[in-house]
């Protein structure tokens, strides 16, 4: 077969046409300097204890003294790295096509280790608060902050810290002195700890035994962390306040830590009270255990409607088992159309490989082939990629399997020469460029258990990728694709042995590709621009969580420049209200959200002398977003009931009882919930959302069986009104069942 093989590739390398090279010479998406969206972006996730130690007087800081190891020997402690050290391998991340890095928790840890078996575990990841308005020491100083986000964006690269507002530090129940107890500081002014907090300023609910439960997952111990109660007037109100102390120093988006254990309704108004100064990107954790995760339906929902982007662990499992585990790729496929189905903003995703909580990739398959095809197929697919730090240096450890903290080892390789890190920088050019991998719909194209072939397009803009991670070759017959006719090199310049297809005529966006063999553990990508529109095209409105007054980010193709027809209008049914432009670009468009936009899903439209676009729906709250928890005492339940909460605010969800789809997937904007209890607490239930302050909402608790049949309360609707406009207190209010 090769002889026969190697004529086929000759005579395809060999064709005539028109040969559309590597960077667009026509249209171009939004470049990536909006912190609005990072559909443009690829990010990377730095542990920043473990990237490079830049200023070496801070590794053992007197405050904290001997939670530094310096021969690297005990992994729960300390190794030096700093942000100095990213500082100083800028130009490493932006040479590889970095744009955005997302760093460990900057806020200061624990200064006394937590000893378990006998060994010192010290707040070197980040995720041990102490306080949250001081920087971490062995980090740097506020000086030192400064100069990293100075430095990032000369390079054009976006600063992303991470955020944990969820607890602070270990406690142990049974031992008080244990580590800080669980310590909360003010500006360096104690506050309360666990075994001291007369005001309530944690949940004291025990550890989360069963993670599948939703009462255990929001009120209990996260691994014996001291569990904040948000919705404490003095908690919420520091919370707000010490965000601000960073975001005042021009971070660029935030990744909100363990957000499957805080309520809802108080991330959505802790997002709102964010968005209203700042105009950012937000995403979280999520964590998923598998495919049939009991709580993957709450993980879309809180993904679509609350402000926070989650990161795509349903992808990440196909990922792994697709590249890592010799599955299928029939894997990945259903995994992109599930996911495609379920979440209303898909393209806000966060996809990635590996982090800091699991193995690496190389750990679980140690074939740096197939570490390439998954970089390439993580680099092409919807959402935003991130990369695990030294995997672009094929950094693992694989002691005890490589979980934590050895997924974590010292960065020890600077070579910009690897197929991954060259790999990375190309497909990182083309998808700043390529408004397809920004915003394009997702198409398969040609599959079996070893090939997939799929597409990206938005509008003309077209990307089809091949990708073969089988050791033998591959007859690819029937293969059609949107891309024109003509010939097209591989965008990857053969690096992981791709070469030029030829596209000949066909009709309706099926245009045929003649039969080729596709070599063994390659990949290969093919790219279209077509001239700027002359009609504007929305590819993206960011935030899509928003409220009048905000700023919002539109980015697509054709605005032109800004002139007496330009308009972006929000619809409303059969109204329309014009925005305010801030500014306007031929791919990027700034504007407020105008006055009179009533509150619910509203449309977001572009309009030029060239025509109109597309709708891009987005959530428009209706005034600033207070917690509030409701509670429904006596509401008794049957075998597979459940308690949702619905009324007359848009944040209410207007009514409505839909709580699932005819696929069984959660409703867009349907009755909140479902309530929580425990065995305790039973026949109360609870559920916290967030209401527009100093408003009276009528509301009532609806049950809802495993049928989807509904039992409304009985009597007349209960009101309550939440809390004045800047107060900043969550409000509470508790009913009983109305037979």
């Amino acid at each position: 077969m090769k002889p026969k093989v190697s004529l086929v590739l000759a005579a395809l390398f060999l064709s005539v046409g028109a040969i559309f090279a590597g960077t667009p010479t026509a249209t171009t998406a939004a470049s990536v300097d909006s912190n609005a969206s990072y559909k443009g972006d690829v990010c990377y996730q730095i542990v920043t204890d473990r990237f490079y130690d830049g200023d070496t007087t801070n590794n053992n800081p007197a405050q904290s003294a001997g939670l530094y190891d310096s021969s690297q020997s005990n992994w729960k402690l300390y190794w030096g790295g700093d942000w100095a050290g990213i500082q100083a391998k800028m130009a490493y991340l932006r040479d590889m096509g970095v744009t955005a890095v997302w760093i460990s928790p900057p806020v200061d840890n624990i200064d006394t280790a937590a000893v378990y078996n006998g060994v010192p575990n010290a707040g070197y990841h980040g995720y041990w608060a102490r306080d949250f308005k001081t920087p971490e020491e062995h980090f740097g100083s506020w000086s030192d902050f400064d100069n990293l986000i100075s430095a990032a964006h000369a390079n054009g690269i976006k600063v992303v810290i991470d955020w944990a507002p969820n607890h602070t530090s270990p406690a142990d129940v049974n031992n008080a002195s244990f580590a800080e107890d669980g310590a909360l500081y003010d500006a360096g002014n104690f506050v309360a700890s666990y075994s001291n907090d007369p005001n309530g300023y944690f949940h004291h609910n025990g550890g989360i035994t069963n993670w599948d439960d939703r009462y255990e997952t929001q009120y209990k111990n996260l691994a014996d962390l001291a569990d904040l109660e948000q919705t404490s007037p003095f908690v919420n109100q520091y919370l707000e306040d010490a965000l601000d102390l960073w975001l005042a120093k021009d971070v660029d988006g935030i990744r909100m830590d363990a957000v499957k254990h805080m309520t809802f309704g108080w991330q959505r108004a802790y997002n709102d009270n964010i968005l209203q100064d700042n105009d950012l990107y937000i995403f979280g954790e999520w964590y998923l255990g598998g495919y049939t995760d009991p709580l993957y339906d709450d993980n879309v929902r809180f993904a679509d409607e609350s402000g926070t982007a989650v990161l795509d662990f349903y992808l990440n499992r196909a990922i792994r088992d697709s590249f890592g585990y010799g599955q299928s790729m029939y894997t990945l496929d259903n995994a992109i159309t599930k996911t495609g189905g379920d979440y209303k903003y898909k393209e806000n995703l966060v996809t990635f490989i590996d982090n800091h909580d699991m193995p690496r990739f190389l750990s679980i398959n140690n074939d740096q082939g197939q570490l390439h095809l998954a970089l390439a197929f993580l680099m092409t697919v919807r959402g935003t990629p991130c990369l695990y730090y030294g995997t672009e240096q094929y950094l693992h450890n694989d002691t005890n399997g490589g979980g934590d903290p050895y997924n974590r080892p010292m960065m020890n390789s600077w070579n910009q020469s690897t197929t991954a890190y060259q790999l990375v920088n190309k497909l990182s050019a083309l998808k700043q460029n390529q408004p397809a991998l920004q915003y394009g719909d997702h198409q398969q194209r040609w599959i079996n258990d070893d090939v997939y072939i799929y597409e990206r397009q938005f509008y003309d803009n077209v990307v089809l990728v091949a990708i073969n991670k089988s050791a033998s070759w591959q007859n690819i017959t029937g293969l059609y694709t949107a891309l024109p006719p003509g010939t097209y090199s591989d965008q990857l310049n053969g690096l992981l042995g791709g070469h030029n297809i030829t596209v000949n005529n066909g009709s309706g966006g099926n245009n045929p590709i003649s039969s080729w063999w596709l070599g063994p553990g390659r990949a290969m990508v093919w790219s279209y621009n077509p001239p700027e529109p002359a009609a504007p095209q929305l590819g993206s409105a960011a935030p899509t969580l928003t409220r009048t007054g905000n700023t919002i980010t539109l980015e697509g193709l054709g605005f032109g420049t800004l002139n007496s027809n330009s308009r972006v209008y929000f619809k409303a049914g059969g109204s329309q209200y014009q925005a305010n432009i801030v500014s306007w670009e031929t791919h990027r468009i700034k504007a407020t959200v105008p006055a009179g936009v009533p509150s619910g899903l509203r449309q977001v439209q572009v309009v030029t002398g060239g025509g109109s676009s597309n709708t891009y729906d987005v959530m428009v709250l209706a005034n600033e977003q207070v917690p509030v928890t409701f509670q429904v005492n006596n509401a008794n339940t049957g075998w597979g009931e459940q308690v949702y909460l619905t009324g007359d605010a848009y944040e209410l969800s207007n009514w409505s009882t839909a709580t699932t789809s005819g696929g069984n997937n959660p409703v867009f904007g349907g009755a909140l919930g479902p309530a929580v209890t425990y065995s305790g607490f039973y026949p109360s239930w609870q559920l916290t959302t967030s209401l527009p302050c100093g408003t009276a909402v009528q509301f009532k608790f609806i049950k809802v069986d495993s049928s989807g049949n509904v039992t409304w309360e009985g009597g007349g609707n209960h009101s309550y009104t939440t809390p004045a406009c800047g107060s900043g207190a969550p409000g509470s209010v508790t009913v009983n069942w109305q037979n």
